[in-house]
């Protein structure tokens, strides 16, 4: 069940309404892998400049973490982010963007990687992604794509060529609704399964997220929280225990994705609690498991129909 995962490692800045961070590990391609490691081995694609701490990479390679696929620039700096967080946690403003290494990547597909099964892509530049679905020699079983707004206003034509070649997309209910032109968030999905994906995954932040699949729907709640400290990794963290319990089960029947999306938002559930990766560095197994018992205790009810 070979995952290789597609996405940025990077630095954050992070503000929110309850503390703030100096420069920390982030990155979608971060989050998915601390994630997913959970679940399944994991093999890496990414970039990070000389200034990447070197016992970042460490731990990630004593988490069955291959980085054989992640380019090291060593006279480069590594992609860096600063936001500013609203007090609904949804909103936020971007302080400062450094894109360094970042604005020429050209991703190589190690020849280890090539009995990928699993591939899940990061929120990148579109053309990015696609380049290693196409250096891929066998097309995987199941191809999963995050992408986001920005992209939608600047890289249309080649967002959605890319789209066009996935199985999954996941996209937030704003971005659903721009990729479409359509608020209704069922005729949105409609219209993005035409563009090619044939699932589609609308994120609604505290709200939960909805798995689309022809005429099939399913909802799964967040998990209500007293505290969110940091939002920042959650929509990859949620991508990354999807494409973990996907892979580790090599099962994508539209009943398992059901699963999927749970272990998703129960692993996103974990990450907010702290900035960054910290809590994701944290929690165990039986974490794991008293965190989706909690998901069952929450949408689990009997009625009786009269």
């Amino acid at each position: 069940m070979s995952l290789v995962v597609v996405g940025s490692m990077a630095f954050d800045a992070i503000e929110t309404p309850f503390g703030k961070s100096d420069k920390i590990v982030g990155g979608a391609g971060t989050y998915i892998a601390w994630c997913a490691s959970n679940f399944t081995p994991v093999k890496q694609i990414s970039v990070v400049g000389g200034d990447f701490p070197q016992e970042e990479l460490d731990a990630l390679t004593n988490r069955n973490v291959s980085l054989e696929g992640v380019q090291i620039k060593k006279d480069e700096k590594t992609f860096f982010w600063s936001g500013r967080y609203h007090m609904d946690m949804n909103t936020r403003d971007t302080l400062d963007t450094q894109l360094n290494v970042l604005a020429d990547f050209k991703p190589v597909v190690p020849e280890s990687y090539q009995d990928c099964e699993f591939l899940m892509l990061g929120n990148l530049v579109p053309a990015v992604q696609s380049s290693v679905i196409k250096q891929l020699k066998k097309r995987p079983k199941l191809i999963v794509m995050d992408t986001m707004n920005f992209w939608m206003e600047i890289a249309m034509d080649d967002l959605k060529e890319t789209i066009s070649m996935v199985d999954v997309l996941m996209v937030n209910d704003s971005e659903a609704r721009q990729l479409s032109g359509d608020y209704s968030l069922v005729r949105a999905a409609a219209t993005i399964m035409n563009m090619g994906p044939k699932y589609v995954i609308i994120k609604k932040g505290e709200h939960g997220a909805l798995l689309f699949h022809g005429n099939q729907v399913f909802f799964a709640p967040a998990l209500p929280l007293e505290e969110v400290f940091d939002p920042t990794g959650a929509g990859d963290t949620f991508a990354g225990g999807f494409i973990g319990h996907l892979a580790k089960t090599e099962d994508i029947s539209f009943e398992n994705m059901k699963t999927a999306i749970i272990v998703g938002s129960a692993m996103a559930s974990y990450c907010v609690e702290r900035f960054g990766t910290e809590r994701l560095r944290q929690i165990t197994k039986p974490d794991i498991d008293a965190r989706l018992a909690e998901f069952v205790q929450l949408v689990n009810f009997d009625i009786a129909l009269v």
